[in-house]
């Protein structure tokens, strides 16, 4: 959905949000909106979105023009096909890293694909990256048809369960799901508190 106005759409709505809390839960109560659940700091991270594009995306392509050509889809900011939010089931996921917060770490980065798996619960759709070091554990909201919103927090290594949402903002995670493909989608996570600027996670149903 080329030439759509992709920043009224992520942009609309976004002052006014407050944040859930509640230390006894690791989710936000069913059915409040994305918009009533994010921190502050995430409200920033979505409204630079295409910042962080730009900022990620350039020096990606200067350190690995290769791989970022070879997937023109994956790495296009503005494609979005509608019909966005992914259907429950298992999936194959890659994740790329584009651009870097700090001098060591490089400007492009792909690791092997792994599982991701979304789940459906009433309202409540689940996304949640089952191997790994970094894994992404949230939920994803109805928003547009073209871009359904995700808000979750990073797990790391060993740990078997994802902190709740709000207590750490390194951990915390703010982004946008797209389908670029027949059965294709892709999580974009803009300035993410490790290593790049841009995460991109690519979900292909597995099977």
């Amino acid at each position: 959905m080329k030439g759509i106005p992709a920043a009224a759409l992520l942009v609309l709505g976004l002052t006014g949000c407050s944040v859930y809390r509640d230390a006894t839960a690791t989710r936000p109560p069913a059915g409040w909106s994305w918009r009533k659940v994010m921190t502050e700091a995430d409200a920033d991270r979505i409204r630079s979105w295409r910042r962080a594009w730009d900022d990620a995306l350039a020096p990606a392509k200067a350190a690995a023009p290769a791989a970022i050509a070879a997937e023109p889809d994956l790495f296009d900011p503005d494609r979005a096909l509608g019909a966005g939010m992914p259907p429950a089931g298992e999936y194959r996921c890659r994740t790329f890293k584009l651009g870097s917060q700090q001098p060591l770490t490089p400007y492009f980065a792909a690791y092997p694909a792994g599982r991701c798996r979304i789940t459906v619960q009433g309202p409540e759709t689940h996304f949640v990256r089952l191997d790994g070091e970094q894994r992404p554990d949230g939920l994803i909201y109805a928003n547009t048809d073209a871009r359904p919103m995700f808000i979750g927090v990073m797990v790391l290594g060993d740990e078997t369960a994802p902190l709740r949402y709000g207590v750490d903002q390194t951990r915390d995670m703010i982004g946008y799901v797209e389908r670029i493909g027949e059965a294709r989608w892709r999580l974009v996570l803009p300035y993410p508190g490790f290593e790049s600027k841009l995460d991109v996670i690519e979900l292909i149903p597995a099977g």
